[in-house]
């Protein structure tokens, strides 16, 4: 995972922008300027002028913090089991097919004609059944850390759940 460098305080905005995203950084932190307190486990600090050696194992322990700090990404295998990291589920055909439609845009919305075609390649049945499958699919996604999300009048979004308590905390 990369690091990002940034001056303290001369790009101060730049590093709100990168805390808000998530994004790894040190922060170079000038020889008069006070330190700041780090926001978040995925930022640390050196004071200039430092030796590279320094900064070099600085960058790598905000990188092995921030490998840590990743939600792994789901994988659905040909036997319909879907792996999170080490935790799984099976999952039967139907949910199996509609799961793999929203790992295919993992995070982002897929409507619910394209679920239905996915679900139901022969053909889909009425809006009732995509409910009733989605509401099951919820419940074997969440002990593996994934959360189904409505998003209304336009379909339905697989995300991890870390991500979904991040939304509604901000």
């Amino acid at each position: 995972m990369d690091v990002v460098f940034v001056r303290w305080p001369q790009e101060s905005e730049r590093r709100d922008r990168l805390a808000q995203a998530e994004v790894p950084r040190l922060l170079l932190v000038d020889s008069t300027a006070r330190a700041p307190d780090p926001v978040d486990c995925l930022e640390d600090w050196v004071r200039l002028p430092a030796n590279d050696e320094d900064v070099r194992l600085r960058a790598s322990c905000v990188a092995r913090r921030a490998a840590l700090h990743v939600d792994p990404l789901p994988d659905l295998d040909d036997d319909g089991v879907l792996r999170v990291g080490a935790r799984w589920t099976p999952l039967p055909p139907v949910e199996a097919r509609l799961t793999e439609a929203l790992l295919e845009r993992f995070g982002a919305v897929v409507s619910r004609e394209a679920l239905s075609r996915a679900g139901w390649p022969e053909g889909a049945p009425g809006r009732n059944a995509l409910d009733v499958h989605v509401l099951r699919l919820r419940r074997r996604l969440a002990p593996v850390g994934l959360g189904i999300r409505t998003v209304r009048s336009r379909g339905y979004l697989l995300e991890s759940e870390s991500r979904q308590l991040s939304v509604r905390q901000a």
